[in-house]
């Protein structure tokens, strides 16, 4: 049997780490309804609601989850017909946080609470205003590991090196934080290899190409409903990669080659694979074709190459993509990227 009807637990989850994580599951054990409710005013840079609302849904499907900015509440206040507030600041007084999330849970979510989780000494006074003014009878208060001793970690900590506290923290959100290189190149231009070279180099993981593999598992024919499979393929297998990167993930190709062959071979794309090729990376190399051409039996020929890179330029230009284009041997295009990671 359940303590409680419906828990709350509040929190920025900037980022949503362990010891949240460790809150919210004690909190669903006792309750057989739990709501979570996260703002911050201001944001941090790179934690917006959307990224704090998947993490959370992802981590807690069970749970009602609400996260907030001041735009979301507007339009929440509209849906539900009640007039509209401002979030409060982070450094606004703690009595007013606490009637802010009594006003919303009772006037405006509708969802009442008789029980509030929290890691914090605000605890037992935010209940007792919930109780006075929010209430329908009495709101329990419920202390988690107020004392960081199962798990010692804050989100302060993690904000300021994500990597370096990177065990407190989720698969699912660890891999947001991950710097995703895509290595773009024509036929023949060493993309395959530097792509596992850097993968070995920064001791990370990497992502093949599957739509090579795919093309030799068919004996080297590939049909035209075989490129939106790989597009998607290509996209799920970097995101399985990423919960497993170390800082960086390289990825070896992306939707965006899948999507020129396509149209190259077929005359056409579908509409999906034209949206998937819009996938964004946060650097973008393109290996230059600077050493001579090698037919492995697979290739085009060298005017094929030359043709490819320049389309990789100029549609990349188009869509507003920055590039750094890498030349020269493995060594030395390793070295020119590790300067350029250095500033993602």
């Amino acid at each position: 049997m359940s303590s409680y009807k419906r828990g709350l637990v509040v929190g920025k989850f900037c980022p949503l780490h362990l010891g949240h994580e460790l809150l919210i599951k004690r909190a669903q054990e006792a309750c057989e309804e739990l709501l979570l409710v996260s703002y911050t005013k201001p944001e941090f840079p790179g934690l917006e609601p959307a990224r704090r609302e998947t993490w959370l849904r992802a981590r807690f499907p069970q749970a009602h989850v609400v996260v907030l900015d001041d735009a979301r509440l507007t339009a929440l206040c509209a849906a539900r017909g009640v007039p509209a507030r401002t979030l409060p600041q982070n450094d606004d007084d703690g009595e007013l946080h606490r009637h802010f999330m009594g006003w919303l849970c009772w006037k405006v979510l509708d969802l009442p609470v008789d029980a509030v989780f929290t890691s914090e000494d605000y605890g037992p006074g935010f209940a007792s205003v919930l109780e006075r003014h929010y209430a329908s009878g009495p709101v329990a208060h419920v202390s988690v590991d107020q004392a960081r001793m199962l798990v010692p970690v804050s989100g302060t900590l993690v904000r300021q090196d994500p990597h370096a506290h990177g065990a407190f923290l989720s698969p699912v959100v660890r891999a947001d934080f991950v710097t995703r290189v895509c290595v773009l190149g024509g036929e023949s231009s060493g993309k395959t290899t530097l792509t596992r070279a850097l993968a070995a180099h920064f001791d990370t993981a990497w992502v093949a190409e599957y739509g090579r593999e795919l093309w030799e598992r068919q004996d080297g024919v590939l049909h035209y409903d075989d490129l939106l499979r790989i597009g998607r393929e290509q996209l799920k297998r970097e995101a399985q990669a990423a919960m497993t990167a170390r800082r960086w993930l390289f990825c070896d190709t992306s939707p965006l080659t899948t999507y020129f062959y396509c149209v190259e071979m077929f005359g056409k794309a579908e509409p999906e694979l034209a949206r998937l090729a819009e996938h964004r990376y946060d650097l973008v190399v393109l290996c230059a074709p600077d050493f001579p051409f090698i037919q492995d039996g697979t290739r085009r020929d060298e005017d094929f190459r030359a043709r490819q890179h320049a389309w990789y330029q100029a549609e990349l230009a188009r869509r507003g993509i920055a590039l750094a284009i890498l030349g020269g041997s493995v060594r030395q295009r390793i070295a020119a990227l590790a300067g350029l990671l250095q500033r993602h």
